[in-house]
């Protein structure tokens, strides 16, 4: 159909005239009433906007020298974190002499990750990266 006829034809109608495949040969048009059509898409789009859930990424800092009851409180932290579907990047911070011991901030890393293994799984292993230590967990899928 012709270009006129097919736009004489939504005029009659009071529909509007789209072009769905501009590069085709020929190109293809629909009669639809594209205010509705646009009002409806964007409908879509917040409705799939509502059930997207943003992932932040949540942090943690320790020095090499923590105690144990600092260690279960951060221990604790970083589980709700991880709970409620974030991801968890524990970071330890070595000052002066510390450096000297990094396998020592290492070790508490790993420790902590294997404590947390029931909820999370480690993404990136310990890395020493100048003055700090980290590693990043990612909650597992329920």
């Amino acid at each position: 159909m012709s270009a006129r006829d097919a736009l004489r034809i939504a005029e009659e109608k009071e529909l509007d005239l789209v072009m769905i495949a501009a590069g085709g040969k020929p190109p293809v048009c629909k009669i639809m009433d594209y205010g509705k059509y646009r009002f409806e898409q964007s409908k879509r789009e917040k409705e799939a906007k509502k059930k997207q859930r943003v992932i932040e990424i949540k942090e943690i800092r320790m020095s090499p020298s923590i105690g144990d009851n600092d260690f279960n409180t951060k221990l604790r932290a970083g589980q709700k974190f991880l709970a409620e579907g974030n991801r968890l990047k524990v970071t330890i911070r070595f000052r002066g002499r510390e450096m000297a011991h990094t396998n020592l901030g290492e070790k508490l890393l790993r420790d902590y990750a294997e404590k947390c293994a029931s909820l999370a799984s480690m993404d990136k292993n310990p890395k020493l990266e100048g003055r700090n230590m980290s590693m990043f967990l990612s909650p597992k899928a329920k």
